[in-house]
Parts: C-alpha cells; structure tokens; sequence
C-alpha cells in the first residue's frame, strides 16, 4: 500500500475535520486560530450571572468545544493558548469582561484549552459525523473543563471541594446538556451539507 493511499484525507474523510474543507494555507490558518479565540472571546459576554454562583452561564464553553471539532487538535489548542494568553496579559475577554491571571475561574479556561484539544483529537477520528458520536465528544469536554475548573476554584477560593462541585459544576449541567444537544445536530449537519457523509 502506497503512503498516500495510507495517509488519511484532509478534504473530507475521516481524518479531517471542518476547517479542512477550506484551501489549505498558512493565513487560513492564522484566521481560523485567531478566529477561534475572537468566538470564545465574544461568546464568554453572553452571560447569565446568578446570585450566589461563582461564575455566570455564557456560552464560552460551547465555543470552545466547537473551535476544537471544527479546528481540529493543533489549531484549537493555539486558538484557546491564545485566547487564555491574551486575556491574561489584560483584554476583558473572560466571562463578564474579566482578564487577568488572578480569577478563580481561570481553571475552567485551563480546562477549556485541553477539551478543545481533547475534542479536535477526537473529531479527526470522526466523531463529528454522527449524533451519538458527538453527544459523547461534547460529554467528554464537559467532563474536562470542570476536571480542571472545579479543584482550581476549590484552591483559588478556599471553599472545599464539595462546595465547589455544588456551585461550580451542578448549576451548570443542565446548561451544558442542551448547549451539547445543539452541538449533536450542529457538526454532523454541516457535514452533510458538504456532502461528506461518514
């Protein structure tokens, strides 16, 4: 067997995902990584702050998950470092105009960037394709984000560990099942709609 007809396709087959479908190119590269930053960036001020929780609902996470399907494992972790990096040396661009790298809630962006990758990892192996395959991505990024957020915002704060799972993870998860529902029609119908199918 020939080393091209072993190597997976970038334009379609399993192997690629969605930013593949554009001309290959280093600027294109350049505009979807700092692309991807700009939608978590502008996704984190949709937000929803409720009395007593240490951080709002936004739609940051969401974003951060569909920058890592859609970008793929390298690009998504540029993108969020970026994202992270620029926020921290000064840009309000975390949740509620936030930056900086004194935030409690800094763990969930830590967490972001490894889903993102964790998710685009995935993604190149087709979970993307299907419904079910991509209600288990999202569940699997999700899973990530508080791994990392919850114990960060324990140690930032001082709370404990249970108080942080009860006011940084359990208001959240019903959010997380309908942004994931979203995302389970969302991917696998923008490969349909390019005719690549799994």
């Amino acid at each position: 067997m020939s080393t091209a007809a072993a190597a997976p396709s970038r334009t379609g087959g399993t192997g690629a995902v969605l930013a593949d479908l554009l001309p290959a190119s280093r600027a294109r590269d350049i505009a979807l990584v700092t692309g991807g930053a700009v939608l978590t960036g502008l996704a984190a001020q949709v937000s929803i702050p409720v009395e007593g929780l240490p951080a709002p609902i936004t739609g940051q996470t969401f974003a951060a998950l569909l920058v890592g399907t859609s970008l793929g494992a390298g690009r998504a972790f540029l993108s969020l470092a970026l994202y992270l990096m620029v926020g921290v040396a000064g840009v309000p661009w975390f949740a509620e105009g936030a930056s900086g790298f004194s935030i409690p809630t800094l763990g969930y962006i830590l967490g972001m960037l490894l889903a993102a990758t964790a998710v685009g990892a995935l993604a190149r192996r087709g979970a993307d394709r299907s419904v079910l395959r991509m209600a288990g991505t999202m569940a699997l990024g999700s899973l990530i984000v508080y791994a990392v957020g919850v114990p960060y915002l324990a140690l930032s704060t001082g709370m404990g560990l249970s108080k942080a799972v009860a006011l940084g993870m359990v208001p959240f998860l019903i959010g997380d099942a309908l942004k994931a529902v979203l995302a389970m029609g969302l991917t696998p119908a923008a490969w349909k709609l390019a005719g690549r199918d799994a």
